[in-house]
């Protein structure tokens, strides 16, 4: 049986392709230093879990024993916190992406990486297409950029099979709501479930492409069992951009029933972080021609699936 290691697997989008790939019955490694993923994102679940950090040579050659496949998604992610500490945000993206393609190489095992949306920066181009140049506008877009890069290079100097999928803003459950770091989403539920005004960096007319965990990990499984050659670029999202503002409105009327009655708190206004993309909008056909990619979710209803989520956590947290 084919083994697939899992780097990040106890993250948040990592958890759920351990899950997805236990679904379908197969043999998964989990490697991950739990600097911000959890143990308990992988209770129930059957993966060997090697508790290690990917620029760690013991830790790599541990867990990729045996592996003929890996979904490379450790990184350390925000973009604030990269503006904060660049050199961390290089040592996890760029030096530890490095550390696992050679793994990866010396068992000439295939390659899933998580690329970002955040390489393309601000771009004339409406939608965001695999074929634009590149312009990192943070520390944390640069050094998943040199991931991407040092994945190319693997591809052609060393013959490794490898796809870089480019996320774009992925949301779901499991995705951390209590961190300064946290996605818009899950910080958006957790201040209307706590009946508190939701903090909008900016005018809240930025764009992005928000994308249900569900439907991206499921593209990544279907990269990973593939049979492309080389090294292969595709974005993983909707093709669907939302404005800050938009997704605070959706969000609130998904939430107001849920507040005995009491009104829904007007956002606050912050000023626009920097490094942050104005407009984030994909173009995905090149993921569905090559692998299929065919999202079944969408926005809506993973905006759904996704507050109630949290709101069910909230209950469990404050019951006696």
């Amino acid at each position: 049986m084919t083994r697939i290691l899992v780097t990040g697997g106890a993250g948040f989008v990592g958890s759920h392709v351990v899950e997805l790939l236990e679904r379908h019955g197969r043999d998964v490694v989990v490697l991950d230093d739990l600097s911000t993923g959890r143990r308990d994102n992988l209770d129930g679940r059957r993966a060997r879990f090697v508790h290690g950090s990917i620029t760690d040579r013991a830790a790599l050659d541990d867990a990729f024993a045996g592996v003929d496949k890996v979904v490379h998604l450790a990184a350390l992610p925000s973009v604030a916190r990269s503006v904060e500490r660049p050199v961390d945000s290089h040592h996890a993206g760029a030096t530890g992406t490095l550390m696992v393609l050679d793994a990866a190489r010396q068992r000439g095992a295939r390659v899933v990486y998580a690329g970002s949306s955040s390489a393309y920066g601000n771009q004339e181009a409406l939608q965001k297409h695999e074929g634009l140049r590149e312009d990192p506008l943070s520390p944390y877009a640069a050094a998943k950029l040199a991931g991407e890069l040092y994945c190319r290079s693997f591809a052609r100097v060393y013959g490794l099979q490898v796809v870089v999928t480019r996320f774009f803003n992925v949301f779901g459950p499991r995705q951390p709501a209590d961190s300064p770091y946290s996605g818009v989403i899950a910080a958006f539920c957790r201040a209307l479930l706590e009946g508190r005004p939701a903090r909008i960096d900016g005018d809240g007319l930025q764009a992005r492409d928000f994308t249900y965990v569900e439907d991206v990990v499921a593209g990544v499984v279907q990269a990973l069992d593939a049979s492309t050659v080389g090294c292969e670029t595709v974005n993983l999202a909707y093709g669907q951009a939302t404005t800050v503002l938009d997704l605070h409105a959706a969000l609130a009327a998904l939430a107001k029933p849920h507040l005995g009655g009491a009104p829904v708190a007007a956002p606050v206004h912050a000023p626009p972080r920097a490094g942050d993309v104005r407009h984030s909008l994909a173009d995905s056909r090149r993921a569905a021609a090559v692998f299929g990619f065919a999202p079944r979710i969408g926005l809506t209803e993973g905006l759904r699936r996704t507050f109630d989520w949290y709101r069910d956590r909230s209950r469990r947290m404050i019951a006696p």
